[in-house]
């Protein structure tokens, strides 16, 4: 645009501009600067991830656990941050993103919130102290001999707490499974005493 604005300006320094007419070489003069300026200046897209809109349910004790949830998830995700090894940083992520869907089953079946409830106050809290411990741990003593050792003993602490955050998620889903396969024995069963299932009609 500038550069448009720069050619019309020189043509009206350097040529008449008293006619009507004489302004359309002018015209193709920006127009054709704009256009050759845009092919060796080419502008470029960026792309920006939007991060999705909290959950949220209108049930304030869903919602409580929802926001203690993703709290929790944001400081995990700090202490990934501040994590030099990239093995322990993959680990802490997965366990933030598992963390996240176990609270985020509370909107999907709230009859579970006083088994997550129970996760938060007791397995959460102690995750984030030893993530928070080990940080501290390894900013001090980065070049310490036993931090080889240190690291070794984090990776394996984090594949349990790992294993052990999927079987609870495994353990709520489970529910919800069992919730839908009772659901649908009980619309079978009303079908069949209203005489509407399929063997009825055969």
């Amino acid at each position: 645009m500038y550069g448009a604005a720069a050619a019309w300006a020189l043509y009206c320094l350097l040529l008449p501009t008293y006619k009507l007419w004489h302004f359309l070489p002018a015209a193709a003069a920006a127009l054709l600067a704009h256009y050759a300026l845009s092919c060796v200046f080419k502008g470029k897209t960026v792309l920006e991830s939007v991060p999705d809109p909290p959950v949220r349910t209108g049930d304030e004790t869903v919602d409580k656990l929802l926001r203690d949830g993703e709290d929790a998830v944001a400081r995990m995700m700090r202490a990934r941050d501040a994590a030099d090894d990239p093995a322990i940083r993959e680990k802490i992520a997965g366990i933030a993103e598992i963390t996240s869907k176990i609270f985020n089953d509370a909107a999907a079946d709230p009859s579970d919130c006083a088994g997550i409830r129970r996760f938060a106050d007791i397995f959460v809290p102690e995750t984030e102290k030893l993530l928070t411990s080990y940080v501290k741990l390894i900013a001090g003593n980065a070049g310490g001999g036993q931090a080889e050792s240190v690291k070794r003993s984090m990776e394996d602490v984090l594949d349990t707490i790992l294993a052990s955050y999927r079987r609870q998620f495994d353990a709520l889903f489970k529910n919800q499974v069992m919730d839908i396969e009772t659901d649908i024995k009980v619309l079978k069963d009303m079908l069949k005493r209203e005489g509407l299932s399929e063997s009825d009609f055969n």
